[in-house]
């Protein structure tokens, strides 16, 4: 029997990664589990400059956590469950799956406009391959440009040129109030100093005031899941994209806690895993793996389990969005993994793997080129 002792779990250090892994560490908290977490830089921590397409193989922000596991330094390392390559290295486990968040995607406007009411030639904001070829199925008319950062960063990004813009309008409206005191007749444009604007400003808004403008976006598209636990969610304006048309990324919204297979990782399960989603993940993580789509080709895999079966859709699109391969499948839970192989198996067939080897060699072919930032993960 093991002696129960402090769980040392590792996280990445970005504001999402350790609020994710507080997650995990509350639930472990609640089963009487003393848990420690351990920040670890990791390689895609490192690279700032790479579309994560482009680094060469999947991986980069979790090899480096699991490998101080595997070495017996830690006890179990905190993942986005999307940001897992589907090859584990002998002796890892998936040791627990917990309760899943929102899986789906959200467009946020600084207006709260819908991707239906932005105007024709818009710019939205995402450095995923999935989300912008998904974006120009819709509307090949939108201008879809590379975003990276956190999530408050890419948020700040969005909100600063019109909160620029209105704290311009406020300082030479304040201007003008000040040059016409004694006229009883001025009538000021705004109600407020724009000192009194700024106080009422979020940090987020004080943060995006400052921030310097390269590109200006109409809007972006985050991980639904990502948002909300960043705790921003309450100071944006959002539409959640329906997960029909902008099918998710596989495992999207799932943590995964990976462990030495052992008592240790027994444990781990025993305490937090919840079955219907590591079912789910295991539908889309087994159809990404048989396709062998991975971080550079433009792949949505989402799985809901419904009664005996677990639904599930799959979309492989060009880089363009102009060219697609989709389906959905009931599969039966009792066989869900195998079933999910023969679904992907078929889906290849007509034509999900031309798609996924054109993107290879596009992928391929970008390498050594000088090119805009990718962010995947979301500030995790």
């Amino acid at each position: 029997m093991r002696t129960r002792g402090t769980l040392r779990l590792a996280t990445r250090g970005s504001t999402l990664a350790r609020r994710q892994a507080s997650l995990v560490k509350e639930a472990l908290e609640d089963r009487r589990y003393e848990v420690e977490l351990v920040t670890v830089e990791t390689t895609g921590d490192q690279i700032r400059d790479e579309l994560i397409h482009r680094l060469g193989k999947t991986g980069a922000f979790v090899r480096e956590l699991d490998e101080r596991v595997l070495e017996g330094d830690l006890d179990g390392a905190v993942h986005s469950m999307k940001d897992m390559p589907t090859e584990q290295p002998q002796d890892l486990v998936t040791a627990a799956v917990p309760e899943r968040g929102p899986p789906g995607d959200v467009l946020i406007t600084p207006d709260g406009s819908t991707l239906e009411e932005l105007p024709a030639g818009a710019t939205v904001g995402t450095s995923s391959l999935r989300r912008r070829a998904q974006l120009l199925s819709e509307r090949d008319d939108l201008e879809v440009e590379p975003l990276r950062g956190n999530v408050d960063t890419r948020l700040e990004k969005l909100l600063a040129p019109a909160l620029q813009r209105e704290h311009q309008e406020r300082s030479e409206a304040d201007k003008e109030r000040k040059g016409n005191t004694g006229d009883e007749d001025f009538e000021p444009e705004y109600d407020r100093t724009v000192d009194e604007w700024f106080d009422d400003l979020s940090e987020l808004e004080r943060q995006a005031l400052g921030r310097e403008v390269e590109t200006e976006y109409d809007a972006i598209v985050l991980a639904q899941s990502g948002l909300e636990r960043s705790g921003l969610a309450h100071y944006v304006d959002y539409q959640e994209l329906p997960t029909g048309t902008f099918v998710p990324a596989p495992g999207q919204g799932a943590l995964a806690v990976t462990a030495r297979d052992g008592e240790t990782a027994r444990d781990i399960q025993s305490a937090i895993d919840f079955p219907r989603s590591r079912v789910e993940t295991t539908v889309e993580r087994t159809i990404l793996a048989e396709l062998g789509g991975g971080c550079i080709a433009p792949v949505g895999i989402y799985a809901v389990v419904q009664g005996e079966y677990v639904h599930a859709t799959v979309s492989v699109f060009d880089r363009d969005g102009e060219e697609s391969v989709e389906g959905s499948r009931d599969l039966p839970v009792e066989t869900h993994a195998e079933a999910a192989r023969e679904f992907a198996r078929d889906l290849a067939d007509r034509g999900a793997a031309d798609l996924i080897e054109a993107a290879r060699e596009d992928a391929e072919s970008d390498e050594g080129e000088s090119v805009a930032e990718e962010d995947k993960p979301e500030g995790k």
